[in-house]
């Protein structure tokens, strides 16, 4: 049986960033990228306008899964809070690991700072959190 990995990719991050931090560890893995749809202000969160958010976390899952090698690997919008996305995606797809891939607190949005670091603590799964340091402007 193969290894079942998910990726949530908190914010954009480049073909060439993934590829260097995950890209060769999951070749042979069933690989699900659940990007949270965390590109959302304070009051865009409260009045639940969310679409622009959505579009954008599911043109990030796409653009991660095309950088990865595994030949399994399956996309979706997560919850806005990255917490929860995870939660979700452990109820229905029951990874063997969980790869959280953010930007530095300083470049993080309110909604994913600390996600990795609270997914470590919160979830019985291993989960690995991997930093870009550098931003990637779109």
């Amino acid at each position: 049986m193969s290894n079942r990995v998910l990726v949530i990719p908190t914010s954009d991050i480049g073909a060439d960033e993934i590829q260097a931090t995950i890209g060769d560890r999951f070749g042979d893995a069933e690989v699900h990228v659940v990007a949270p749809a965390s590109k959302l202000s304070r009051l865009d969160w409260l009045t639940n306008a969310e679409d622009d958010a959505r579009a954008d976390a599911a043109r990030r899952a796409d653009d991660v899964a095309d950088a990865l090698p595994a030949t399994d690997v399956e996309t979706k919008v997560g919850d806005t809070d990255p917490l929860q996305a995870i939660d979700d995606e452990i109820r229905t797809f029951d990874p063997d690991q969980v790869v959280v891939v953010s930007r530095t607190d300083d470049e993080s949005t309110w909604l994913e700072s600390d996600a990795g670091e609270a997914a470590q603590k919160r979830f019985a799964v291993p989960v690995t959190h991997i930093t870009i340091t550098s931003p990637l402007r779109r």
